[in-house]
Protein backbone atom coordinates (compact mmCIF):
# COMPACT_ATOMS: atom_id res chain seq x y z
CA UNK A 1 0.00 0.00 0.00
CA UNK A 2 2.67 2.21 0.83
CA UNK A 3 4.56 2.33 -1.85
CA UNK A 4 1.46 2.81 -4.07
CA UNK A 5 0.47 5.71 -2.23
CA UNK A 6 3.83 7.39 -2.71
CA UNK A 7 3.50 6.56 -7.05
CA UNK A 8 -0.10 8.59 -6.53
CA UNK A 9 1.92 11.42 -4.24
CA UNK A 10 4.70 11.54 -6.92
CA UNK A 11 2.45 11.57 -9.79
CA UNK A 12 0.00 14.24 -8.26
CA UNK A 13 2.67 16.13 -7.33
CA UNK A 14 4.15 16.43 -10.49
CA UNK A 15 1.86 17.39 -12.64
CA UNK A 16 0.10 19.86 -10.37
CA UNK A 17 4.20 20.78 -11.05
CA UNK A 18 3.44 20.73 -14.77
CA UNK A 19 0.97 23.24 -14.12
CA UNK A 20 2.41 25.53 -12.38
CA UNK A 21 1.03 24.70 -8.79
CA UNK A 22 2.01 27.61 -6.05
CA UNK A 23 3.61 26.21 -2.55
CA UNK A 24 2.87 22.61 -3.27
CA UNK A 25 3.23 20.87 -0.18
CA UNK A 26 3.00 17.12 0.96
CA UNK A 27 1.72 15.68 4.11
CA UNK A 28 2.26 12.12 5.57
CA UNK A 29 -0.88 11.77 7.95
CA UNK A 30 -1.00 8.39 8.02
CA UNK A 31 0.22 8.55 12.09
CA UNK A 32 -2.51 10.91 13.23
CA UNK A 33 -5.46 9.89 11.00
CA UNK A 34 -7.53 6.95 8.99
CA UNK A 35 -8.38 9.05 6.45
CA UNK A 36 -5.31 8.95 4.27
CA UNK A 37 -1.74 8.44 4.44
CA UNK A 38 -0.97 11.50 2.57
CA UNK A 39 -2.27 14.66 1.78
CA UNK A 40 -1.09 16.88 -1.48
CA UNK A 41 -1.97 20.79 -1.00
CA UNK A 42 -1.37 23.39 -3.87
CA UNK A 43 -2.65 26.61 -4.78
CA UNK A 44 -3.55 28.01 -8.54
CA UNK A 45 -3.49 31.72 -9.56
CA UNK A 46 -7.29 31.26 -11.10
CA UNK A 47 -10.21 29.07 -11.87
CA UNK A 48 -8.37 28.35 -14.91
CA UNK A 49 -5.55 27.38 -13.58
CA UNK A 50 -7.20 25.38 -10.70
CA UNK A 51 -9.09 23.14 -13.58
CA UNK A 52 -6.00 22.51 -15.16
CA UNK A 53 -3.80 21.37 -12.50
CA UNK A 54 -6.87 19.13 -11.20
CA UNK A 55 -7.37 17.79 -14.91
CA UNK A 56 -3.90 17.19 -15.03
CA UNK A 57 -3.13 14.98 -12.21
CA UNK A 58 -7.08 13.09 -12.62
CA UNK A 59 -5.55 12.32 -16.20
CA UNK A 60 -1.24 11.18 -14.81
CA UNK A 61 -3.12 9.26 -11.83
CA UNK A 62 -5.48 7.36 -14.17
CA UNK A 63 -2.96 6.19 -17.03
CA UNK A 64 -0.82 5.26 -14.12
CA UNK A 65 -4.38 2.75 -13.06
CA UNK A 66 -5.29 5.23 -10.09
CA UNK A 67 -9.18 6.03 -10.18
CA UNK A 68 -10.35 8.76 -8.05
CA UNK A 69 -12.56 7.91 -5.05
CA UNK A 70 -14.72 10.78 -5.76
CA UNK A 71 -13.81 14.27 -6.70
CA UNK A 72 -15.65 17.49 -4.58
CA UNK A 73 -15.94 20.79 -6.35
CA UNK A 74 -16.11 21.81 -10.13
CA UNK A 75 -15.15 23.90 -12.49
CA UNK A 76 -16.20 27.27 -11.08
CA UNK A 77 -14.75 25.75 -7.39
CA UNK A 78 -12.08 27.48 -5.55
CA UNK A 79 -11.32 24.30 -3.50
CA UNK A 80 -11.45 21.29 -5.08
CA UNK A 81 -11.07 17.94 -3.24
CA UNK A 82 -9.91 14.39 -5.11
CA UNK A 83 -9.73 12.10 -3.26
CA UNK A 84 -7.98 8.77 -4.44
CA UNK A 85 -8.05 6.91 -0.88
CA UNK A 86 -4.44 6.75 0.60
CA UNK A 87 -3.96 10.07 -0.84
CA UNK A 88 -6.01 13.24 -0.55
CA UNK A 89 -5.25 15.88 -3.22
CA UNK A 90 -6.44 19.33 -2.43
CA UNK A 91 -6.34 22.80 -4.83
CA UNK A 92 -7.41 26.31 -3.63
CA UNK A 93 -7.46 29.43 -4.92
CA UNK A 94 -4.71 31.68 -2.76
CA UNK A 95 -7.59 33.46 -0.80
CA UNK A 96 -9.11 30.13 0.30
CA UNK A 97 -6.40 27.96 1.14
CA UNK A 98 -4.77 30.82 3.31
CA UNK A 99 -8.49 31.28 5.04
CA UNK A 100 -9.31 27.19 5.30
CA UNK A 101 -5.14 26.70 6.60
CA UNK A 102 -5.13 22.88 6.02
CA UNK A 103 -1.69 23.01 7.04
CA UNK A 104 -2.26 24.56 10.44
CA UNK A 105 -5.17 22.41 11.13
CA UNK A 106 -2.47 19.00 9.99
CA UNK A 107 0.41 20.14 11.32
CA UNK A 108 0.96 16.90 13.37
CA UNK A 109 1.44 15.33 9.72
CA UNK A 110 5.14 15.07 8.72
CA UNK A 111 6.04 17.42 6.02
CA UNK A 112 7.67 15.76 3.05
CA UNK A 113 10.13 16.79 0.18
CA UNK A 114 9.52 15.56 -2.87
CA UNK A 115 12.31 14.34 -3.56
CA UNK A 116 11.85 11.85 -0.47
CA UNK A 117 9.56 10.12 -2.52
CA UNK A 118 11.69 8.71 -5.07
Amino acid sequence: MENNAKEMVRIAYDALDEKLGCDIEILKIDEISVVADYMVIASGDNQNQITAMTDLAEEKLAQAGYINKRIEGNKNSTWILMDYGDVIIHVFSKEDRLFYDLERIWRDGKKVDRAELD
